[in-house]
């Protein structure tokens, strides 16, 4: 099966979870729920959720008891959207092929709508009574992870950087969820140590390896292909790979990094496959 027709299997379970989960907002006001599911099903690859739910599929051979992680993680990744698009941070008009958030809900109903998300992903993975899938995603959401990546990528904006410090920006900004979704699954399919070991480093690898891309994406891609508008980074002096070490370099780095996740791999078989080519679909992707 291809990786993008397992994304749309994956993102078809997600979605039917993520609709009961906002259904039984029952005392929620009709506007607010209305925004929330404005981006919540704007669509995207649910990237995050089939690596929660592939983990825990890899660790017991059921991937039922990760739902409510999945559905957390692509809360909390829509509620980072929501807010990184905003005037004050990225400030941009369009996000999955259609005008962001606070174009279509004005700015205060949009910050609400991404706390609304933000704490509707831990009623949801609490769900799963599992405080240590609930702790790793405390940590790669807040101010050691996705949040705390997020504030340096901005305070390194205009400013030249060492590739250290790039790095360390985006574990956090963009590698600390990806991360998390392989660990939560993992934990919430009971897998031994070695293999929530080797699904970690595989994930740090697949963050990073996600974010080089994305920033050579910003520089080559298709705007009607991405969904998104291109050439932002470098206008807002943005610290990417591309503007650190030139286009060719930054390709040449990808290529290295999907290689080192697909090492993290080595002691698994055919039953890691999906793994395996998901590093390869995020490395020729062009959305």
């Amino acid at each position: 099966m291809q990786v993008e027709d397992f994304l749309k299997l994956c993102a078809v379970r997600v979605d039917g979870a993520l609709e009961t989960s906002l259904a039984s907002c029952t005392e929620a006001p009709s506007e607010l729920l209305a925004a929330i599911r404005y981006s919540l099903k704007a669509g995207g690859k649910r990237l995050r959720p089939a690596l929660v739910l592939s983990a825990c599929g890899l660790a017991c051979g059921d991937d039922t008891p990760a739902l409510p992680g999945a559905c957390a993680l692509e809360m909390i990744h829509t509620y980072s959207l929501i807010h990184d698009d905003l005037p004050a941070m990225d400030n941009d008009d369009l996000r999955r092929g259609q005008p962001t958030s606070h174009k279509m809900f004005g700015e205060a109903a949009a910050i609400l709508a991404g706390d609304a998300l933000l704490t509707l992903a831990f009623q949801e993975i609490s769900r799963s009574g599992n405080i240590d899938a609930v702790r790793e995603l405390a940590l790669a959401s807040g101010a050691e992870g996705m949040v705390g990546g997020q504030y340096l990528d901005m305070q390194a904006e205009g400013r030249t950087i060492t590739l250290d410090e790039l790095r360390r920006i985006h574990a956090g900004k963009t590698g600390a969820l990806i991360t998390a979704s392989l660990r939560i699954g993992a934990l919430l399919g009971k897998a031994p140590q070695s293999m929530l070991s080797s699904l970690t480093l595989y994930g740090q690898h697949l963050g990073l390896l996600f974010q080089i891309t994305d920033d050579i994406l910003d520089v080559v891609g298709d705007s009607a292909v991405l969904g998104k508008s291109i050439g932002k980074d470098q206008k807002s002096g943005k610290a990417t790979y591309p503007a650190l070490m030139g286009l060719s370099r930054a390709r040449a780095l990808a290529d290295k990094t999907a290689d080192t996740a697909l090492k993290a791999l080595q002691d698994f078989g055919q039953e890691a496959d999906v793994f395996r080519d998901i590093a390869a679909f995020l490395l020729h992707r062009n959305h």
